[in-house]
């Protein structure tokens, strides 16, 4: 029974007396942990992606294609940072002529020049730190759309501007303290309207007016914090 007692009362000893040898075993040193605080500062990003359209149910929104630009992040906190930034889109959409025969309507692709005026939150999800150099994030984009004129199209539809929004999530990999590659994908939400002429005649284009629209949106990136 005596034995019995004094063996935990011994481990409480040593505990006690020797606390720095029991955290030792607990977590890593600061060398060698998986965990760095992400260095300090604003974060100036050059950006190029895939935007996945598909134009709507009529085809004659923005499609798909390639985006250039620039962003700007300020850190607002350890985590969370707020940023502007200016996306050029090289896409394409069809033309559709309701006036034309069903068989005979539709044409293109053509080119359609869409630049995005964005704003975004992001939310760092190790905190104020990177995990083994990377660093993933959630948040939500928004902004406003601008499309030029598509000369070739008589129907009356136009693109014009467009208010948009969607979520966005990815990861930043570090490579060293400050220059890092980013990667993210995003879902573009927009509302498309059309023409009254598109619900005239025996066989209009479409029922509707407008649609909300979703498109798919992959960007990476090459960015340094200052």
């Amino acid at each position: 029974m005596l034995t019995a007692l004094r063996t935990p009362a011994a481990w409480l000893t040593l505990a006690l007396a020797c606390p720095g040898l029991l955290l030792a075993q607990v977590g890593h040193p600061p060398e060698s942990s998986p965990y760095h605080d992400l260095a300090k500062g604003n974060s100036f990003t050059v950006t190029g992606g895939k935007f996945l359209g598909d134009g709507g149910r009529v085809g004659v929104g923005p499609n798909s294609g390639y985006t250039f630009g620039i962003r700007y992040d300020f850190r607002a906190s350890r985590a969370l940072a707020l940023g502007l930034g200016v996306e050029r889109g090289n896409l394409q959409r069809l033309i559709v002529d309701p006036t034309q025969p069903v068989a005979q309507r539709v044409s293109g692709p053509v080119d359609q020049k869409v630049t995005f005026a964005e704003t975004f939150i992001t939310l760092n999800l190790t905190g104020g730190k990177t995990w083994h150099g990377f660093a993933p994030f959630t948040g939500v984009v928004g902004g406003v759309a601008f499309a030029e004129s598509t000369p070739a199209d008589t129907s009356g539809y136009n693109f014009g501007k467009k208010f948009f929004f969607g979520p966005a999530a990815g990861f930043r990999m570090f490579i060293g303290n400050r220059l890092h590659l980013r990667a993210e994908v995003r879902g573009n939400f927009w509302k498309l309207s059309y023409p009254s002429s598109f619900q005239a005649g025996v066989t209009p284009v479409t029922a509707n007016v407008s649609e909300w629209n979703l498109s798919p949106w992959f960007v990476v990136g090459l960015g340094l914090i200052i």
